[in-house]
């Protein structure tokens, strides 16, 4: 069995099992995306469930491993030259995975960088915008009365979906007919933009004929559907 006693946050969380990836996380957009990950590469990993409720993410067990206090993150025993490595961000933790398998991102140069440019669309733009909005929408920020703020957010959530429509109109994924990191980045977004957020009327979504299709298209899949109850609440 891996040694994973010098990772803190093992203390609170200890493996069952420290041969295998150590999850650490919460089905969130951003945590179901390495859920899904890990589910589609088939790579055997031990999820911990980091409850929001209890503040999980906020302890100095889990700061250990990311000081910025956000899931997901996890550990791999088996990383770089054999020894375990932590890693937190999940755009990161989707690239790792990709290259540390080699599946879900393509072989040759272009196609990598091709990938890469819209995995951090997705980081720059659709997660923190996206997010914004359903803070103005779902929680405190629909208290706030001056419409600014709010009308902001909606204006650059239509306008990246615009962007979106425009990759998408005739091809099945982001890289044409190949599934990739980019859209296992993605579509976790706009499943919490039309659905728990429950903005999508706000957005105009149904302007967007090409994002629905292929956000359903990914949804569809059985490791997107077994991730986004990943790890399962109490």
């Amino acid at each position: 069995m891996a040694d994973l006693s010098s990772f803190k946050i093992t203390q609170r969380w200890p493996a069952v099992n420290s041969d295998v990836i150590q999850l650490y996380s919460l089905p969130t957009p951003n945590g179901i995306k390495v859920s899904a990950m890990l589910e589609e590469t088939g790579l055997p990993y031990e999820p911990h469930l980091i409850d929001f409720g209890s503040n999980d993410q906020k302890t100095p067990e889990f700061e250990s491993l990311n000081p910025n206090g956000k899931i997901p993150a996890i550990i791999d025993p088996n990383g770089p030259d054999g020894k375990p490595i932590g890693l937190f961000e999940s755009g990161l933790i989707l690239q790792y995975l990709a290259e540390k398998t080699g599946m879900f991102i393509p072989a040759d140069a272009a196609g990598r960088y091709e990938t890469l440019q819209w995995l951090h669309f997705q980081m720059g733009g659709l997660g923190p915008m996206f997010g914004q909005l359903g803070f103005f929408v779902k929680f405190a920020g629909k208290d706030i009365e001056d419409p600014r703020p709010r009308q902001r957010y909606i204006d650059e959530a239509v306008r990246l979906l615009g962007v979106l429509e425009g990759r998408l109109t005739g091809r099945n994924y982001i890289m044409g007919e190949d599934y990739t990191i980019a859209d296992i980045a993605i579509w976790p977004w706009l499943r919490a933009l039309n659905g728990f957020y429950e903005a999508g009327e706000l957005v105009g979504i149904n302007r967007f004929p090409s994002v629905l299709a292929y956000a359903d298209r990914c949804q569809a899949r059985p490791a997107s559907q077994k991730a986004v109850n990943i790890p399962a609440r109490s």
